[in-house]
């Protein structure tokens, strides 16, 4: 293997890919890809070859790679090659690799030329690699043969550019020396993507086959065309050397015996050949791997901190101790039970963000969802007060009663009562609900032991079933308990006599009294106050100034035709004994806005006793009988029945709703958390063994095994990481190319590369005829840079034109005055 430069990197590499390896994460370390550009026969196969250090691309003459070749090298300890194409077919012998390139090249694009973009993916597996991508690409052509496409120049630089217009792309620029470095194609397409030549090396091959006389000196000094990384000149294998089996290693001891046996290049022998090419790009993969290190390093150490304390839990851990399995059982039962306790009595840890769950929800059902269902019980007004009126007609049976009668109220009262037991029992199964849905919850951190996790669940939701039935029954013994005594001395109950002494309100709201006439004030409106035994009005709703009140005996409503001129609705009140109703009126005409308001307070006078003329139309008095009794003293017990059951239930709801959560807490939730702190254990150690509970599942010990080697992993990776760091130095990109600024080498001797004039210890002045066209214009002028007089040796020729008109200080001014007519001269820019 001739790459000896990258095998100093391999060991570190191969370490860090390890690390990644064993975390799963092996695609981290992106190395660069090294993309070959140049023209038909440039000698870019060769170079790829030599990162290889083995023979397996097609040779010969004309466009040979003709599909790019994504060729990627692998850190393997054997040594084969495998095809994308030819998956599980391992190649050991490269010639077959070479004919197999040629096979599927061929199968593509025919057998005369052709072209295709379609790639060939080849891995090459070795110990003597890093984990690298080299592309091998097509060479630039321009004019079409055989079975290309008229197009084939737009084709190829298309196919091109879609590798080296990538940031992670390092680009070999590749050119023969036998060729006019100006018109270079790759170079130019370098410089379309990599304007500032960070990644761009200029490769001069053939340097071998230039005529006699000719040389690359100046194109690999990097004064013709400048590169910020400049050139680096190698000597391929020949034909010839290949048909002989030359191997590489031997091709690279012939490199180094051209270049520093050739007068033109031994002066940058070491800057020359395929190893500088190796540590140039070396040197690039080294800058790569530390730059992307900070990364690394930071995504790895919150990996690590993230798995840091489920792996504590797994250090010490021993499947077969069963002092292990004790206390794991000990420690998992007593954390169930601190999950529910938080998950009932609430907590910061773990809160719950989509939904309300545990404790949350039971509270809700408390206080939201069971007052919601007693308040759905709305009682149907037609059947309550039918159900009043034949209790009372039963309880007086063949006499008339004269009185209001204490059972009947007791009996609807207790009908009424029986109904919450409806909605108590539903609350204690909602309770329920959510108690199971806790424990399942609570359960998934036992997840890691089926059994244990089963049986848990089982045992918990076995004794919530037990507590409901007792549950319930203290509910239903709640409601019992109301309805076995009806306490009508309850302080907040308005009993009989208080509802004789304050009468109930039926109904409030405003009137306008329409027929008082103008003289004596017109239509105005009142606040009116109606109950079972009186119609009051006030001044307004403060009911502060009362106007009048009007009592309800041998009154009657009556329906008044509404009048052209208004837009009330009317009904009028009269007295059946033809007295007057109101002051000097027989009739008390009361308007509404609206149909509604008229029917609203038509019905509400029924409930006073109240009722309508006998002319009313059959229908409507159809309907009044069905509803409500002719008797009006009747009609008045039954208002007042009616108004004391509202009483009575008000206080009894009121109850209940204390109650009945508190007795599900104590029966039902209280009781649960004691038998989880308390019996679950014992429970647990009769229904199974504990050998038996303690099982593990296959996915917690892989998970175990894996969380322990990915720890392991991440902590030998930022050793390497530092390992990388200390062992690796940084190289910085040389600065941009302004001007040609030759670098010079005092190492070798003037007369090996170019004969000299006027050279001495002191700088002199050449003469104006045999270097008047030798040096380049220079860009800028300026004193002379502090070069040793032994590198100025080369230095001299263009450094004449920058001179100043005078001598440097440290040169003393020669006397003759044709020297000074010298100095002047040579001043061009």
């Amino acid at each position: 293997m001739g790459n000896r430069e990258m095998e100093e990197l391999i060991p570190l590499v191969n370490r860090l890919q390890d690390a990644f390896s064993a975390l799963g994460q092996s695609c981290l370390l992106e190395l660069p890809q090294i993309a070959v550009v140049g023209g038909q026969s440039a000698g870019k196969s060769s170079v790829l070859e030599n990162f290889v250090g083995r023979d397996f691309l097609p040779r010969g003459s004309g466009i040979v790679t003709r599909r790019p070749l994504v060729l990627q090298l692998v850190t393997s300890k054997a040594e084969y090659a495998e095809f994308l194409h030819c998956k599980g077919k391992k190649f050991t012998d490269f010639d077959e690799v070479r004919h197999e390139i040629e096979a599927e090249t061929d199968r593509v694009t025919g057998m005369n030329k052709g072209i295709s973009s379609i790639p060939i993916n080849l891995r090459v597996y070795s110990p003597h690699v890093l984990n690298l991508t080299l592309i091998d690409l097509p060479g630039i052509t321009k004019v079409p043969v055989g079975d290309q496409p008229p197009d084939i120049e737009y084709q190829i630089r298309e196919m091109i550019m879609q590798f080296i217009t990538r940031e992670n792309c390092l680009i070999l620029a590749v050119t023969p020396a036998n060729t006019d470095l100006a018109n270079s194609d790759a170079l130019k397409l370098a410089k379309e993507v990599d304007p500032q030549g960070l990644r761009t090396i200029g490769v001069i091959t053939k340097l071998d086959l230039m005529d006699e006389g000719t040389d690359a000196r100046d194109v690999l000094e990097n004064k013709l065309l400048p590169l910020r990384r400049g050139y680096v000149g190698v000597v391929n294998r020949s034909q010839k050397d290949i048909d002989g089996k030359k191997d590489i290693k031997a091709a690279m001891l012939a490199e180094r015996k051209f270049f520093l046996s050739h007068p033109a290049y031994r002066h940058i022998a070491d800057r020359m050949g395929t190893p500088h090419l190796q540590k140039v790009l070396n040197q690039q993969l080294t800058n790569h791997i530390r730059d992307t290190l900070p990364n690394f390093r930071n995504k790895l150490q919150g990996q690590l901190l993230s798995i840091e304390h489920e792996v504590e839990a797994y250090k010490n851990f021993k499947p077969e101790d069963p002092t292990r399995k004790t206390k794991a059982l000990l420690q998992m039962v007593q954390q169930f039970a601190v999950d529910f306790e938080k998950r009932i009595e609430g907590s910061g840890d773990q809160v719950d963000t989509l939904e309300l769950s545990g404790g949350a929800k039971i509270n809700r059902i408390f206080h939201e969802r069971f007052p919601f269902e007693i308040v759905k019980m709305e009682f149907n007004e037609k059947e309550l007060r039918r159900e009043i009126s034949y209790a009372i007609k039963n309880i007086h049976g063949i006499r008339t009663g004269l009185f209001t009668p204490d059972m009947a109220f007791e009996a609807i009262v207790k009908k009424q009562i029986v109904k919450l037991k409806g909605p108590s029992l539903k609350s204690v199964d909602l309770v329920i609900q959510e108690l199971i849905n806790t424990v399942k919850k609570c359960t998934k951190k036992l997840a890691n032991f089926p059994r244990l996790c089963e049986e848990t669940e089982r045992i918990v939701a076995n004794h919530i079933r037990e507590r409901e039935g007792k549950t319930k029954d203290q509910v239903l013994l709640l409601i019992d308990i109301q309805v076995s005594y009806i306490n009508t001395n309850h302080e907040d109950f308005i009993g009989f006599a208080k509802y004789v002494k304050h009468l109930m309100v039926i109904r409030k709201g405003w009137l306008t009294i329409s027929n008082i006439g103008i003289m004596k004030g017109g239509s105005k409106g009142y606040w009116f106050v109606l109950t079972a035994e009186s119609l009051s009005w006030y001044k307004d709703d403060e009911e502060k100034e009362k106007k009048y009140m009007l009592p309800l005996d041998n009154l009657k409503v009556r329906d008044v035709e509404k009048s052209f001129m208004s837009s009330k609705h009317i009904f009028a009140l009269f007295n059946t004994e033809q007295r007057n109703v109101y002051k000097d009126y027989r009739f008390l005409e009361l308007a509404c806005d609206s149909q509604e308001d008229v029917d609203s307070w038509k019905a509400s006078l029924l409930r006073a006793g109240v009722y309508p003329d006998k002319s009313l139309v059959k229908n409507e008095a159809c309907s009044i009988t069905e509803n409500f009794s002719m008797d009006p003293q009747l009609e008045r017990q039954v208002e007042t029945i009616r108004n004391l059951v509202d009483s009575y239930m008000s206080i009894i709801n009121k109850c209940i709703r204390d109650l009945i959560p508190k007795t599900i807490m104590h029966l039902m939730i209280n009781n649960v958390k004691d038998f989880i702190n308390s019996e679950l254990l014992a429970q647990l150690y009769s229904s199974e063994d504990q050998n038996t509970l303690m099982e593990e599942s296959a996915e917690q010990a892989q998970r175990r095994d894996e969380m322990l080697r990915m720890y392991q992993a991440l902590k030998e990776a930022l050793v390497i990481i530092g390992d990388i760091n200390t062992a690796t130095t940084f190289t910085p990109a040389p600065p941009p190319e302004v001007s040609p600024s030759p670098e010079r080498r005092p190492t070798l001797s003037a007369p090996l590369v170019r004969p000299t004039a006027g050279r001495g210890p002191a700088p002199a002045i050449p003469s104006p005829g045999p270097h008047s066209g030798a040096p380049p214009v220079p860009f800028r002028p300026g004193p002379l840079p502090p070069f040793p007089s032994a590198s100025d040796a080369l230095g001299a020729p263009p450094q004449v034109p920058s001179r100043p008109t005078r001598a440097p200080p440290s040169v003393p001014r020669a006397p003759p005055p044709s020297h000074d007519t010298m100095v002047s001269q040579p001043r061009r820019y």
